[in-house]
């Protein structure tokens, strides 16, 4: 279980990484999103991707699918924010690889026992192509589970705060 103490702004982990078949884009927006670029090659070819492309629905559920087989359990109080970008398709063959980056992270100034994270995740292709960004604002609870802030890890934890986000009084407004 990652708790907030354990997210440290800059940190970038591989969370993992997954192949993508045509039988499986045709399968997924089959059911989910049957447009013409997602099911049929010769309409695919002649659409604004110009080829088969996974369905957007499609890309984020690979996202979901390996953040939950990385067993990455977190600690999270609540989800305040996600926000989607498709920068590119994702076509057959594709090997995607999500990666993980902790942006900011303080206390919260109005919850105790829990900090605020903001995270982004970048699905890239195997050329290195961004497929979706993932920007993620969470509140996440501090090992002290109890509610009550342990004196030790709260004044270090709204050190660590204060200078992450160049914020002199390390409270934050959550």
């Amino acid at each position: 279980m990652r708790f907030y103490e354990d997210f440290h702004v800059g940190e970038t982990e591989v969370v993992g990484h997954y192949d993508v078949s045509r039988e499986e884009i045709v399968e997924f927006a089959s059911r989910w999103d049957p447009r013409p670029f997602h099911i049929d090659d010769a309409a695919a070819a002649k659409s604004v991707f110009g080829g088969l492309s996974a369905s957007s629905c499609h890309t984020y559920a690979i996202t979901a699918r390996l953040t939950f087989e990385s067993g990455r359990d977190v600690a999270a109080a609540a989800n305040l924010k996600t926000e989607l970008r498709f920068p590119a398709a994702v076509r057959p063959g594709d090997r995607l690889t999500l990666v993980s980056e902790c942006l900011e992270r303080r206390l919260s100034g109005s919850q105790p026992g829990v900090g605020i994270v903001k995270s982004q995740s970048r699905l890239v292709n195997q050329d290195d192509v961004v497929v979706l960004f993932m920007d993620t604002v969470s509140m996440i609870r501090l090992r002290d589970s109890a509610g009550e802030y342990a004196e030790e890890s709260a004044k270090e934890s709204a050190k660590e705060a204060a200078n992450d986000l160049g914020d002199n009084s390390g409270r934050g407004n959550a």
